[in-house]
């Protein structure tokens, strides 16, 4: 039987979501304490891969166990021995094909910018304290709708089949006194989100025209992007499946 964990968490302790080697991930402190529980060596697959520092609202993975649980107190249990900063809002059974991360329809992102030094938010948000035309930004960010392949956004060495991607939504609003960026598309590239704000901040500061992004897309090259700005201000933040997958 194959079962859904949708989880949160906050990513500054973390080298990413998927195993590392040598460094502690998200998906490595969940299948230790899951298989901790279940008294057997559990494997999980999630909907994707966040980069070292970056948080999530909502991610979703997978495992299979050849017996019936009860969720509830499963995700009673992981939550009382699962770090602080990682916590399961539910686990729920899924058809037996169901896969967290071929399965999945959209995910969407945000990311936060403050502009005043702020002590409470500087784990939660990058502080940037240059003037940002934003009605400029919102006009470079609606040239992402005209393109699939998105390869200079993608970090240099990954094995991706495919730079292509289908963009949704993307638009920068004031919410709180944040600047926030919302993203959402069919997949991301690795460090994709990173890259595209990086270049549309750039695009901001008056460095380049609007038609700038539309040179860096057909270059196809990293290095005429942006800088990657910081992972500490991006959160993923939903996933979205089909509506049939769920079984109870």
């Amino acid at each position: 039987m194959r079962y859904f964990i949708e989880l949160s968490y906050f990513g500054k302790a973390y080298h990413g979501w998927q195993n590392q080697p040598d460094s502690i991930t998200v998906q490595e402190v969940l299948e230790k304490n899951l298989s901790k529980v279940l008294g057997s060596k559990i494997d999980i697959v999630g909907a994707g891969r966040t980069d070292a520092g970056v948080h999530s609202k909502q991610m979703f993975a997978h495992f299979d166990a050849e017996e019936e649980i009860d969720t509830t107190l499963l995700k009673y249990k992981l939550n009382s021995m699962l770090p602080k900063d990682v916590a399961i809002s539910e686990i729920f059974q899924v058809q037996g094909d169901t896969h967290a991360r071929f399965d999945a329809v959209s995910r969407s992102y945000e990311y936060y910018i403050v502009q005043e030094k702020n002590p409470f938010l500087k784990d939660f948000a990058w502080f940037l304290k240059h003037d940002l035309d934003i009605e400029k930004m919102n006009e470079a960010a609606q040239v992402l709708y005209d393109y699939s392949n998105f390869r200079s956004f993608s970090k240099s060495r990954t094995d991706v089949k495919t730079y292509n991607c289908r963009i949704d939504h993307a638009k920068w609003e004031v919410e709180d006194n944040k600047l926030v960026f919302h993203i959402t598309a069919d997949r991301f590239l690795r460090n994709m989100v990173r890259a595209v704000v990086g270049t549309l901040i750039e695009i901001g500061q008056n460095k380049y025209p609007v038609s700038h992004i539309h040179e860096v897309i057909k270059s196809e090259d990293r290095g005429k992007a942006g800088t990657s700005v910081p992972a500490h201000g991006l959160y993923l933040t939903r996933i979205e499946y089909p509506e049939n997958i769920r079984i109870k």
